[in-house]
C-alpha cells in the first residue's frame, strides 16, 4: 500500500490533485483504520495509470470517471486503444520532424523539398490539426475505432484524392452561396451542395456509414456547434441552417 506522500513521488502529482480525485469520486483509495490516512493499493494505482494516460490525451476528469466505471469496461482493450493512438500520434510527430528538418535543409543548404514532401507535411498537418480541434468531440460520439481508421484513411490519401477532396469542399460551398441566393433550400443548387457534402465527408467516414439519416444528424450538429456553425457562417450568413433544411429536403425528411 502507497501513501500520498508515495503516489505524488511517483506520478509527480500533488496530494492536493489525489485528494481532489478522492473528492470526486475519479481515485478513492483506502483508509487506514487507525490513523484515517489514504492508502493506495494495486487496484487504485492501476486505475490512476489510466487516469493519468487519458489526462494526457486532453479528455476531461469527468469523462474519464465515465469510462473507467462504465459497465463492461475492458481495461486490456483500452491500454490497447492508448497504444495504437499513441504510435499514430508518434509516426505523426515523426513525419514533421523529417519536414522540419527537410525545410531548414532548404533554407540552409540550398536543398529542394519535392512536391510530395511538401504534400505529405501538408496532409499531416491538417489531419493534427483536425484532431486537435474536434477529436475529443469526435472520438466521444463515434468511438476511437472509427476515429483512427479515419485518421488512417486520409494519410494513406494520394495526391490526386486530396485535390480531389478540396475540389468537393469548394464546390460545396460555391453551390450553397448559389442556393442561398435563390433562398431554395429544394432546388438543384442545394442538391448539388448535398450531393458534394456527401463526397467529402465519406472521404473521411468508412465506406456505407454515410447513411441519409447520420447525414442529417450531421449537419444538424453543425447548427449546435459553434466550430461548424462559424464554419459555415463564413460561406453565408445562415448558411448552418440552410444547409440543415437542404440536407433534409434532399432525404425527404421533415
Amino acid at each position: 500500500m502507497y501513501t500520498v506522500k508515495e503516489i505524488s513521488r511517483m506520478t509527480g502529482l500533488t496530494g492536493r490533485t489525489l485528494r481532489y480525485y478522492d473528492a470526486i469520486g475519479l481515485l478513492r483509495p483506502a483508509r487506514d483504520r487507525d490513523n484515517g490516512y489514504r492508502l493506495y493499493g494495486p487496484g487504485e494505482v492501476d486505475r490512476l495509470q489510466e487516469i493519468l494516460l487519458y489526462r494526457e490525451m486532453g479528455v476531461p476528469l469527468e469523462e474519464i470517471g465515465r469510462l473507467l466505471d462504465a459497465p463492461g469496461y475492458d481495461r486490456g482493450a483500452a491500454l490497447r486503444g492508448h497504444l495504437d493512438r499513441l504510435l499514430i500520434q508518434q509516426r505523426r510527430v515523426e513525419e514533421l520532424i523529417h519536414t522540419v528538418r527537410r525545410t531548414l535543409d532548404t533554407i540552409e543548404g540550398g536543398t529542394t523539398m519535392s512536391d510530395k514532401e511538401k504534400f505529405e507535411a501538408m496532409k499531416q498537418r491538417a489531419i493534427q490539426e483536425n484532431e486537435e480541434t474536434y477529436g475529443r468531440e469526435a472520438r466521444k460520439k463515434y468511438g476511437d475505432e472509427a476515429v483512427d481508421a479515419s485518421s488512417r484513411q486520409l494519410s494513406g490519401m494520394s495526391q490526386a484524392g486530396w485535390t480531389q477532396m478540396e475540389s468537393e469542399e469548394a464546390g460545396c460551398k460555391a453551390a450553397l452561396r448559389r442556393a442561398m441566393a435563390a433562398n431554395d433550400p429544394a432546388g438543384e443548387d442545394a442538391r448539388e451542395a448535398v450531393r458534394l457534402h456527401a463526397a467529402w465527408v465519406s472521404r473521411f467516414w468508412k465506406p456505407g456509414q454515410l447513411t441519409p439519416q447520420s447525414h442529417v444528424g450531421l449537419v444538424d450538429m453543425y447548427s449546435q456547434d459553434q466550430r461548424f456553425t462559424d464554419y459555415y457562417e463564413a460561406v453565408a450568413p445562415g448558411c448552418a441552417a440552410f444547409f440543415a433544411r437542404a440536407v433534409r429536403a434532399y432525404y425527404g425528411v421533415e
